[in-house]
């Protein structure tokens, strides 16, 4: 089974989900926007109206959509419109590209009652949209972190992340 989420860098949401049991495989990409075979600079542009995404393949006797729903609004701020932390622009936007329906009404509900609860103390932006063509990442931003593990952005951004996502499992 599959999931897409946009919830800004692919390099951060990447190795979350390749830290998360059930998940069979994660590839970096690029959905939503209007070019044919975008690359990453042109995505980066903000010009082709895609959005940084991870495509994920998942195994349902292991985890459910539900789940990847709960590790996705966990690991990200869905209440900052086109922007995670530092990265700005349309591209980085918060966002769940369904594949089913069944996908987007757990993914509606699943925001509905995050705001019931209120959760967060700001409205969420995040998008709920069709899947559309996923166009795979250049190689070099696959595995990323684990490829980059001495790269700046890694050490200072996304180990933190990884760190307090797994801390989060074993409580």
């Amino acid at each position: 089974m599959k999931a897409t989420f946009g919830g800004g860098c692919f390099w951060c949401t990447e190795v979350i989900f390749q830290n998360t049991a059930g998940v069979n495989s994660v590839r970096p990409g690029y959905m939503g926007g209007e070019r044919e075979n975008p690359t990453y600079e042109q995505v980066c542009s903000g010009a082709t109206g895609h959005v940084e995404v991870i495509e994920i393949d998942f195994d349902e006797s292991q985890i459910g959509f539900q789940k990847l729903l709960e590790v996705f609004f966990k690991t990200h701020d869905p209440t900052t419109l086109n922007r995670q932390g530092a990265d700005v622009g349309t591209q980085y936007r918060s966002v769940v590209f369904y594949h089913d329906e069944a996908q987007k009404l757990a993914a509606m509900d699943f925001i509905q009652a995050l705001e019931s609860e209120k959760v967060f103390d700001s409205p969420i932006v995040t998008a709920v949209e069709p899947a559309s063509r996923f166009w795979e990442a250049e190689a070099y931003h696959h595995d990323y972190f684990n490829q980059n593990p001495q790269n700046q952005f890694c050490q200072v951004v996304i180990a933190p992340k990884l760190n307090k996502y797994l801390k989060s499992l074993n409580h």
